[in-house]
């Protein structure tokens, strides 16, 4: 997934469960996926986090047992989409898990994914 507004994109990794899986996943969406993880890990809140690449789709139990280490390669910080993290978060609420969404453009910036002003839950 492209950053928007860029011609090149730093690729981070997620590494779950210590070292032991590596996920190569965007900068500017890693960015924002560790937001929501913490969040939900510190209410102690589990859930599924689902990622797909060119060889398919791996799920994830996110659970505060298992090591996450979030590895950025870009030189600054991600700004942060209020709405994509709103977005992320109702997806990481649901029944189905978390797979991440694609940025909400910048007119979408404030509103809900229904269209409604919305809140991080805490």
């Amino acid at each position: 997934m492209k950053a928007r507004g860029t011609s090149l994109t730093s690729v981070g990794k997620l590494h779950y469960g210590g070292h032991q899986r590596t996920f190569d996943i965007d900068d500017r969406l890693l960015s924002h996926l560790r937001i929501v993880f913490m969040n939900k890990l510190r209410r102690a809140e589990p859930f599924m986090f689902h990622h797909a690449d060119a060889a398919g789709t791996t799920s994830l139990w996110i659970h505060p047992a298992v090591s996450l280490v979030f590895h950025f390669y870009g030189g600054r910080p991600a700004e942060i989409n209020r709405a994509w993290v709103e977005e992320l978060m109702h997806e990481a609420n649901s029944s189905g898990g978390l797979k991440p969404a694609l940025e909400p453009s910048a007119s979408m910036a404030g509103a809900g994914a229904n269209g409604t002003h919305g809140r991080l839950q805490k």
